[in-house]
């Protein structure tokens, strides 16, 4: 039987009804989220900067505004070489001092353990050395530093790092690093072919693949530090790492080799900065934090 005209009207009305209900039900069910997202603390410097906010291994942290060189990355964050199109529906999550950070870098200086830091005094030190210091090879006071925050099952330590390492130089470069009989500054020193350069049957005049590598391990016997230095020419710097196993990090740092007797202050001295930054799980600074402008 045919359905009268009115019949069609009302169900045609109770279908549009239903659709508008669940549109809206959407709407709101996709808008509530960000309105829920409560907005962090931000400390700020003396310009109103905010700080770079996160959890960095196992402490929530607030570096100073004007001391990270480049930009700190979040674990998940793409990276830089990632697809075009991973990058554009990427969405990372709100910030917080709970969110993990991968990594970020900054200048320290060796000389006093301060940091550089954009619009401070540092940024003139900063650049007078380079431009005084560098040109005539002369020993530049200043450190690259990155940390890197660990998480999961990783291990703290460079057992299986060096250990290939010295397989791989053996087998591709058939250079095969020895032990020295003396410790240097506390490190256990390897050599490349025991020093001697296979070719001329004479000390290596330059330390292309041939870098002279240093390690120290803790009482356990894990390797927790682990340095190679250049000497070539007029270059002479250090590739230095360590980890720390109260904030599940690892730490990166480059600089001259004329800096190397200072290897065990210049680890504490980077804790340092980064103890200075801690701050409790709602941003409240533990302590007065170096390099804040």
């Amino acid at each position: 039987m045919m359905k009268s005209g009115w019949q069609k009207i009302l169900i045609f009305m109770l279908l549009l009804w239903q659709v508008l209900l669940l549109a809206g039900c959407d709407y709101y069910v996709n808008e509530q989220p960000a309105q829920q997202v409560p907005v962090p603390f931000y400390n700020r410097d003396s310009r109103g900067r905010a700080d770079t906010i996160g959890k960095l291994g196992t402490h929530s942290i607030s570096i100073p505004a004007g001391v990270i060189d480049g930009w700190a990355r979040y674990v998940g964050d793409p990276g830089d070489f990632a697809d075009p199109k991973i990058k554009a529906k990427y969405k990372r999550p709100p910030e917080s001092y709970d969110l993990p950070i991968e990594s970020f870098g900054f200048l320290y200086r060796i000389t006093d353990g301060d940091v550089y830091t954009s619009f401070r005094q540092t940024q003139q030190d900063y650049r007078h050395d380079n431009e005084t210091l560098i040109p005539n090879y002369l020993p530049f006071p200043w450190a690259d530093v990155s940390a890197y925050g660990v998480y999961g099952a990783a291990p703290l330590n460079f057992n299986f790092t060096v250990q290939d390492d010295f397989r791989v130089s053996k087998e591709v470069t058939n250079i095969e690093y020895i032990q020295q009989p003396q410790p240097l500054y506390g490190l256990t020193v390897y050599k490349a072919n025991n020093g001697i350069d296979p070719e001329t049957g004479e000390p290596w005049k330059s330390d292309t693949l041939a870098e002279d590598k240093m390690i120290h391990k803790d009482q356990a016997g894990n390797i927790k530090t682990y340095i190679d230095c250049q000497f070539t020419h007029h270059i002479n710097s250090c590739s230095h790492m360590f980890y720390n196993d109260d904030w599940h990090i690892q730490v990166r740092m480059s600089y001259s080799r004329t800096y190397l007797p200072q290897w065990q202050e210049m680890e504490g001295r980077v804790m340092q900065i980064l103890d200075s930054w801690r701050v409790t799980r709602e941003g409240k600074l533990l302590g007065k934090q170096i390099g804040k402008a």
